[in-house]
């Protein structure tokens, strides 16, 4: 029995690679009252809106599946996180890796400076047409990690897994992931 969170991330990925990222563009337009938070009614008018056809039990179970924190509302988080689908071991040991690669001091953290050595910003297109300087680029690549959380210019081990979780839901194959991570990071 398919239950409803996994009816609707295979609602999001039918759209392809993007279909993640695009819910999470409409979650404003469910958000009929402007709080930045979904209630019970504004999720079930906005499941019909995406073309989503579930019972009131299904948007039931749905709702208190993606209500986390038990507040009585979803916040744009919560929903995202939800949908993702669950990442294999090995893309977990590669986000890991990349990230105790980069974690020096053993913290748990990432600072500005312990990217700055790790992440080459002379290679970004921006830099290369000077539209962006290096400390532009560096800032909104730390601005990544930290989308909806604390902007804090230090990156927690969470916040890089769950930058990375997101991409990889927009990927399919564990072998690119894989090949992506490996690239970047230079594992």
């Amino acid at each position: 029995m398919t239950t409803p969170i996994e009816k609707l991330r295979a609602r999001c990925l039918e759209r392809g690679a993007s279909g993640i990222r695009m819910i999470g563009r409409v979650f404003k337009t469910f958000d009929d009252n402007g709080n930045k938070k979904l209630d019970k009614e504004e999720l079930a008018s906005g499941l019909q809106e995406f073309g989503m056809s579930m019972s009131k039990s299904e948007v039931d179970q749905l709702f208190n599946y993606l209500d986390k924190d038990n507040s009585g509302s979803i916040n744009f988080d919560e929903f995202l996180i939800a949908l993702r689908p669950p990442m294999s071991a090995s893309r977990v040991d590669l986000i890991n890796k990349a990230f105790n690669k980069m974690d020096k001091s053993g913290d748990g953290q990432l600072t500005v400076d312990d990217l700055k050595k790790n992440y080459d910003v002379t290679q970004h297109p921006k830099f290369k047409t000077g539209e962006m300087t290096k400390d532009q680029i560096l800032k909104e690549f730390l601005d990544n990690f930290q989308a909806g959380s604390k902007m804090d210019d230090i990156v927690t081990r969470d916040e890089f897994t769950n930058y990375y979780a997101g991409v990889s839901a927009s990927i399919d194959e564990d072998v690119y992931f894989d090949y992506m991570m490996r690239q970047a990071w230079k594992l």
